[in-house]
């Protein structure tokens, strides 16, 4: 055998470095290897890192925190094809890392990523840079950097990749990018429509689901359904409707046909081609809430225009609204509700769901999903509106307690709108007197921090304030005080329905005097006096709260009309400045005698004998007595029936009787008839008032009871007074007799120059003594100066049916003024005057009348 020749080899250059193979496991080293100027280890160097960082997002943390990020950016626009497609790769799964992103935004990395969309990128780039960019899109200021840098354009061409991937991410960002108004109007204006339509027949359901958002954003806008009804797009929307396949995209899609509903001109297309029989068929048939629910808003979309609304009657989504009410969903239930509300605009609408709806609705109102009861509430309140008939279906579904339940719900919406029915419901007579319970469930509402509640709660407070049983029901439950608060209110609206209230519940004397201790009166004087806050209710509450508390009106303005019928239980305390408050007669009688003006009193009405039971539950509480049909009057009180004006009349069967104390009072003879009992005798007496029959328990209750001073000798002035005047013929010939008949009991004429001598004030502090109370009855005064026989003139002349007005001037000066007709002129007969006023004398010429304005009537009014 020959020997081998062996070959020698040559050695390597010397400045060439041998190869070497590194095995790194850990993370920095790799980070650090971003830095190496050989593309072939920065290839590696991203592929191990974009593995790295694909195991989760702690990993994606720790490359952050290696400050990895800065390298990558650069690479991302590598001249080698291969570092730029890793490190885009790198960019893309670590940019869904919240932190991460902010450095990018930091870095602004949005430039470079769009450049790498470019249709000469390999699709790999693509499917990761369109990633990075649908992950950044989150952010707005992402968005906006995304858009001014022209990302949308390159996005939506790649919505026709071949690539599936690069679709999902691509549509995923337009979706994103579309939030932004401005982003809305450039997809529409670079024709993205067409493409985002084929992806709706991608065969990747995530593909078409973000298409069908997308399309759920821009059909906001009624240039892109109009694009979107040229290009056919519903067709495409009702086939994946009518794929039973494709019922996890319905939801999505019925938002799209929900927006696109709003249009008349595509409503009409539907009716046309079938299209809206078939979607309503969809909703009604269908099982799935989500389903039911999206149906139910696209109805309700829909309902907001006019012709819409047509439409949907015509093709009776009457019928299909209340199939929803019955669902399981109540995501459906209260969607329904909600259309139910859009769709009571058209008036056959809401005529049609009269029957069956409404029944349906008052059933939501129990239920304990909060926003049900509030679509309940609002299809309720829009239904009753302006439809007495609807007002009368919701009574005859049993909705009346329901509603009063839902005035102390949770939300704000559901309360301001059971209001609204329970008023709407009020406007007729027969089925408000059948409503209990409303005055003592809108006290919470009164109390709302909500404006909207606040006025809905008021204007429920002054529809059924004008029963005087709610108004009773209002006191009882403490309401008027939180009704007077927001007369304060800064709201126009519930400053307004707050005067109004306050205006319809003081139709009574109880109530108007409560008012007025609450501070209303002032209130309304301070919203009168600012041209900005006052209106109409305004004015006429503050006039008809003094109408029906004449003590109150008297003594701040100083005047009574002929209207202002002085009742039983008036008093007189004198001029007294605005804002101050009067108190109660129980409050006057029972201080001790001073030496301030006299309160005269008003009271020719007999005590009652006993309390029926029903008026004492009531009347007991206010401190006042209730007449009973079944006690027999004196005959003194007969007569005074006889000559009553219609408002006493009207007082006395209603069973109101103002009251309050005075040192002489039974409540004094009821608190010292027990003084000389023992403390062990106590519990045997209340043992057997409690076994009485409750008729002797009433009249024991009554005697502890204090009652005005009864003014007998006023009772014979207005039977007298009755029998002289009545029979007169003319009112001219009425007015002097009443004249001279009060100035008679008052102590006669008296002459100019000896008015000084005229001891009236020795004469009402002796009656002060005598009764030790500073209030007088005013029959006891036998010396009365201008403002008694001007009082005791139109306390009369208000009994016999004499209009006068009576009028307080200043330094103790008051007088009556009559309206009468003067006789025609001599010669001629017909002529028919206007009245003129008079001024009455009752002191120097008891009779003599003085027309107003003339020299003798300013004679007699100076002091």
């Amino acid at each position: 055998m020959g020997k081998k020749v062996k070959k020698e080899v040559e050695p390597p250059p010397k400045d060439v470095f041998d190869p070497l193979s590194i095995e790194s496991k850990k993370a920095v080293t790799v980070v650090l290897m971003l830095n190496s100027p050989e593309e072939e280890v920065l290839a590696k160097a991203c592929d191990a890192i974009y593995k790295f960082a694909s195991k989760g997002d702690e990993n994606k943390v720790t490359l952050l925190s290696l400050g990895a990020v800065e390298p990558l950016f650069k690479l991302v626009s590598h001249e080698d094809p291969l570092v730029r497609r890793n490190a885009i790769m790198v960019f893309g799964i670590m940019a869904s890392n919240n932190d991460v992103r902010k450095l990018l935004r930091e870095l602004d990395v949005t430039n470079s990523v769009i450049a790498r969309l470019a249709p000469e990128e390999d699709i790999v780039v693509h499917e990761f840079a369109s990633l990075c960019l649908a992950h950044m899109a989150v952010e707005y200021t992402s968005k906006v950097q995304i858009f001014e840098q022209g990302g949308l354009e390159p996005l939506i061409r790649l919505l026709s990749s071949p690539d599936p991937d690069v679709k999902k991410n691509s549509v995923e960002c337009i979706y994103h990018l579309v939030q932004d108004f401005q982003s809305r109007a450039a997809v529409r204006e670079l024709n993205a429509i067409p493409a985002l339509l084929e992806l709706l027949k991608s065969e990747y359901p995530v593909v078409q689901l973000l298409a069908l958002k997308t399309f759920g954003v821009i059909s906001n806008d009624r240039e892109t359904r109009i694009i979107l009804r040229e290009n056919q797009g519903l067709d495409h929307l009702f086939k994946i409707l009518e794929t039973k396949e494709f019922n996890d995209l319905h939801v999505e899609a019925l938002a799209v046909v929900a927006n696109c509903l709003e249009d008349v001109d595509t409503m009409q297309l539907l009716q046309q081609t079938g299209g809206l029989k078939k979607l309503l068929s969809f909703a009604e048939m269908s099982t799935i809430p989500d389903i039911q629910k999206n149906a139910a808003k696209a109805i309700t979309k829909a309902a907001y225009d006019p012709e819409n609304r047509k439409i949907l009657h015509e093709e009776e989504i009457e019928k299909c609204l209340i199939t929803l009410l019955g669902t399981d969903s109540d995501g459906a239930k209260a969607a329904a509700s909600q259309a139910i509300s859009a769709m009571c605009e058209n008036l056959a609408s809401k005529d049609a769901f009269r029957i069956q709806g409404i029944p349906q609705l008052v059933q939501l109102l129990s239920s304990e999903n909060e926003e049900v009861k509030e679509a309940a509430a609002i299809a309720l309140a829009n239904l009753t509106t302006a439809s007495p008939n609807n007002a009368s279906a919701v009574a005859e579904a049993e909705g009346i307690e329901p509603l009063i339940n839902v005035l102390s719900a949770k939300r704000d919406g559901t309360v301001a709108n059971a209001a609204t029915v329970l008023t709407n419901m009020a406007t007729q007579e027969p089925l408000r007197l059948s409503i209990h319970g409303v005055m003592n469930a809108i006290v919470e509402p009164l109390q709302s921090t909500n404006s909207l509640v606040q006025s809905k709660a008021t204007l429920t407070v002054a529809a059924f304030g004008c029963d005087a049983d709610a108004r009773t029901e209002l006191r009882n439950a403490s309401g008027l005080e939180p009704l007077v608060k927001l007369l304060h209110s800064k709201n126009d609206e519930v400053r307004r329905n707050a005067c109004w209230a306050v205006m319809v519940c003081a139709s009574d004397e109880l109530t108007a005097v409560e008012l007025c201790r609450l501070g209303a009166l002032d209130i309304l004087e301070e919203i009168n006096l600012s041209t900005g806050r006052k209106n109409n209710f305004s004015e006429g509450a503050l006039d008809k709260l003094l109408d029906n508390n004449l003590s109150q009106k008297y003594s701040q303005m100083g005047y009574l009309s002929s209207s202002n019928i002085i009742t039983d239980g008036f008093y007189d305390y004198g001029q007294v400045k605005p804002g101050v408050k009067l108190l109660s007669l129980e409050e006057l009688s029972i201080q001790e005698l001073n030496d301030h003006r006299a309160i005269i009193l008003v009271n020719a009405k007999l005590p009652e004998a006993s309390l029926s039971a029903e008026d004492k539950s009531q009347d007991l509480y206010y401190g006042r007595t209730t007449s009973s049909s079944s006690i027999r009057k004196s005959s003194k009180e007969r007569a005074s029936s006889a000559v009553a004006s219609p408002v006493e009349e009207k007082q006395e069967s209603s069973g109101r009787s103002p009251s309050s104390l005075s040192k002489s009072s039974t409540r004094e003879k009821g608190s010292r008839k027990g003084k000389g009992k023992k403390e062990e005798d106590k519990p045997k007496e209340e043992e057997e008032l409690q076994t009485m029959p409750k008729v002797q328990q009433e009249v024991i209750l009554e005697k502890l009871l204090w009652l005005p001073p009864f003014d007998s000798i006023l009772l014979d002035y207005i039977i007298d007074a009755s029998k002289i005047i009545l029979p007169l013929t003319t009112t001219k010939e009425q007015v002097i007799a009443l004249a001279l008949f009060v100035a008679d009991k008052m102590g006669g004429p008296i002459e100019r120059d000896k008015l000084h001598e005229f001891s009236w004030e020795l004469h009402i502090s002796e009656i002060e003594f005598e009764l030790k109370c500073n209030v007088v009855p005013i029959g006891k005064i036998k010396k009365g100066t201008f403002y008694h026989r001007a009082l005791l003139f139109k306390v009369i002349a208000d009994r016999i049916g004499i209009g006068c007005s009576l009028v307080r001037g200043e330094y103790g000066r008051a007088w009556n003024e009559v309206k009468l007709v003067d006789d025609s002129p001599q010669g001629i007969t017909g002529l028919l005057l206007p009245p003129q006023t008079y001024i009455v004398d009752l002191m120097y010429q008891p009779g003599c009348l003085m027309k107003q304005g003339s020299a003798e009537a300013d004679h007699y009014l100076r002091i």
